[in-house]
C-alpha cells in the first residue's frame, strides 16, 4: 500500500514523501534540506530518488544539497539546465519516456507553467501494483488515467475567491491572469476528476493551496461530495 506524507505544500515550499513500502521517494525538494532530513526522520540514505517538476524555488530549493547527500534527482532537461546542476546524480527524463526509480516506474507528463520545461508524473509501483498521479503547477492537463489508486493534484485557487480578491484589491488583475495561466484551481480539479476513472481511488490529496485564494475547508468538502473519496489537504 502506498503511503504519502506532505512535508510542505504551498508557495513557501513543496515536498512530499511517498513510498510503496520498498522504495521511498520525494516529489519536489522545495524546502530547506535540514527540514527535509527532519521530516523523513533523517533517513536520507533510504531515498530512491527525488522527482522535481520544475526549477522554481518552492519546488527545488534543496536540490543541490540533495545531490551532495548522494541522492539521485529525476527531472526534465530544461529544468536541469535552469538549475545549473551536473553530475552522475542527475537523471534527465523526457515526455513520454518511462524511467525507473527502485521499485517505481515513472512516466513524465507535460505541464503548462511559466518554467523552462515543467513536467508532472505518473507512477506505478511494481511491488504493490498501485498507480499514483502527481499534477502540480499546471493550468491544464491533456491526460486521463485508468485505474488510478492515488491522486495528488494541485488545487491552488477558486475562481470565486480569486474574483472577490480582485474586487477588494487584495490582488491585482495581472496577478489573477498569471495564476489562471499557470496553476490548477478548484474548477480544474473538478473537471479533471469528472473525466477520470475513480473506481479504484483510495485517496485524493489536494496540493499547493494559495494562502489568499483558497479555502481548505471548502475545497475538501466539495471534492469529498463530488467523489465520495477520502480527501486530504496537504500541509494540514
Amino acid at each position: 500500500m502506498i503511503q504519502i506524507k506532505a512535508l510542505a505544500s504551498g508557495s513557501s515550499g513543496n515536498c512530499y514523501w511517498v513510498t510503496d513500502g520498498s522504495t521511498p521517494i520525494l516529489l519536489e525538494a522545495g524546502i530547506r534540506f535540514h527540514d527535509i532530513r527532519q521530516g523523513i526522520g533523517f533517513r536520507v540514505s533510504e531515498l530512491g530518488g527525488v522527482l522535481i517538476s520544475h526549477e522554481h524555488g518552492d519546488h527545488c530549493k534543496a536540490a543541490k544539497d540533495i545531490i551532495k547527500a548522494g541522492v539521485d534527482i529525476y527531472t526534465s532537461p530544461g529544468t536541469i539546465k535552469a538549475l545549473g546542476v551536473t553530475g552522475h546524480r542527475i537523471h534527465p527524463v523526457q515526455v513520454p519516456n518511462k524511467f525507473n526509480v527502485g521499485t517505481w516506474i515513472g512516466k513524465p507528463l507535460k505541464a503548462q507553467h511559466d518554467a523552462a520545461e515543467p513536467i508532472n508524473f505518473l507512477l506505478w509501483s511494481r511491488d504493490t501494483g498501485e498507480k499514483l498521479v502527481y499534477l502540480t503547477d499546471t493550468c491544464y492537463t491533456q491526460y486521463t488515467f485508468p485505474e488510478l489508486n492515488y491522486i495528488m493534484v494541485e488545487c491552488n485557487y477558486s475562481l470565486d475567491i480569486l474574483n472577490k480578491n480582485v474586487k477588494t484589491g487584495r490582488i491585482q488583475s495581472l496577478q489573477k491572469d498569471r495564476i489562471i495561466k499557470t496553476h490548477f484551481g478548484l474548477e480544474n480539479v473538478k473537471s479533471f476528476l469528472a473525466v477520470n476513472d475513480l473506481s479504484r481511488v483510495q485517496e485524493i490529496w489536494l496540493l499547493h493551496l494559495s494562502d489568499r485564494n483558497s479555502s481548505a475547508k471548502l475545497f475538501k468538502r466539495e471534492i469529498q461530495e463530488l467523489t465520495g473519496k477520502i480527501v486530504y489537504i496537504a500541509g494540514q
